[in-house]
């Protein structure tokens, strides 16, 4: 074979293929998604939304230029124990949620997995407590359920 010359003829598929898959090793998002990287390192396990137990309240200080402090809770997921800080959305959302409640939580929707926004290592936000929307609950039509 010459310099970076791939093979012609009859017979180079097979050859072909093989660079191809070899030198596609060489692209990271390739190699990540076939090593399953991202899906081991989610505490959500790859899937687009999670059960879990409120353990605090906290309040996370927005990023510089903002001023503000995101109304945000702990919560430990029931499939794994992991621990992530959640983001509670809406005005007065917080008060909604309180500790031991369970939540469902999913990605906040920031560009590859990860935070959005103003909010500093906040990847997920609380749309559900005890079964009830907190949207539907904020908005008042619904009532949220005592456990």
């Amino acid at each position: 074979m010459g310099k970076n010359k791939a093979p012609k003829g009859m017979f180079s598929a097979r050859k072909l293929k093989q660079d191809r898959q070899k030198r596609r090793w060489s692209n990271r998002y390739y190699k990540r998604r076939m090593l399953k990287l991202d899906v081991k390192a989610d505490p959500l396990g790859g899937a687009p939304q999670a059960r879990g137990i409120v353990i605090e309240k906290v309040g996370v200080e927005a990023k510089q230029p903002n001023s503000a402090i995101r109304k945000c809770v702990r919560v430990q997921l029931i499939k794994n124990g992991k621990q992530v800080t959640s983001f509670v959305p809406g005005d007065g959302g917080l008060l909604f949620v309180d500790e031991h409640d369970d939540v469902v939580i999913q990605g906040i929707g920031g560009a590859r997995g990860r935070s959005k926004g103003d909010i500093p290592g906040v990847r997920y936000q609380v749309i559900k407590v005890n079964d009830v929307s907190l949207n539907a609950i904020i908005t008042g039509k619904k009532e949220k359920p005592m456990r």
